[in-house]
This record gives C-alpha cells, structure tokens and sequence, in this order.
C-alpha cells in the first residue's frame, strides 16, 4: 500500500477508535446517574427489559466499530469506501436508535460521535485512486 493509501487508512481506523471510545466514555458517564446501576443489576433499564437478544445486539453495535479499526488497515482502497458506508450507516443508526430522547450529555456524545463518522464517511468516499500512484 503506497504511502498517501497507508495514512488515509491510518485515519480512518483511528477515527473508529475515537468513535468507539466515546461509545464506553457515554457509557460510563451514564453510571454516575443516580438510579442507573441498581436498574442495570434488576434486569430492567429505562422500562426495557435486559434480554439476551438485546445483549447479542449491544455486541453488535460494539463489534462494527472495533473492526472497521482493523479493516481500514488491512482492506484495499476500493472495498474500504463501500465497507465503510456500511458501517457508518449502521453506527449512525444504533446511535441515533439509542438516543431517541436524550439528556444534554448524551445529545453531547451524540452529537461528537455523528461527526466523528460524517468525517470517516467523507474521508473514505474521497479517497481516491490517484493517491495511491
């Protein structure tokens, strides 16, 4: 991979890194919200009951993140751009589904994290072929 490739690539995984550092950093925040760890310890948070399902799903959302750090190194430049639209696509959606009525911290987080991906998202569509000549 020629140089100007390599650090585009170099980017981008270090901006999935921020993006999922923020994912752990929200979260926890969140546990210094009075009520949150004993409605996390009953099975039960917000109404919604804790279900494998929904935990298989948590994984998910988490895992995307933390392997677009190792795809953006390993994957050529053409499948890179169409993996990562995915992938930006997809952890938009989980953020914005999980955020449906946030408080100012988390409307805070939201909002770092969307731009985070619009910037990968840009710089994954505008990497071109004629950089790595």
């Amino acid at each position: 991979m020629p140089a100007d490739s390599r650090s585009t690539a170099l980017k981008l995984s270090m901006l999935w890194i921020f993006v999922m550092l923020n994912f752990f950093a929200r979260d926890l925040h969140e546990l210094a919200r009075p009520g949150v760890l004993e409605q996390m310890m009953s099975g039960t948070f917000d109404g919604v009951k804790i279900t494998e399902e929904l935990m298989l799903l948590g994984g998910i959302m988490f895992e995307v993140p933390m392997l677009m750090v190792i795809l953006s190194l390993l994957l050529d430049r053409p499948l890179n751009r169409w993996v990562h639209a995915f992938a930006v696509l997809f952890t938009a959606g989980t953020i914005l589904m999980n955020n449906t009525n946030p408080d100012l911290d988390n409307l805070f987080f939201m909002v770092v994290q969307l731009a985070a991906l619009s910037s990968i998202s840009y710089l994954a569509w505008n990497w071109r072929a004629k950089l790595e000549t």
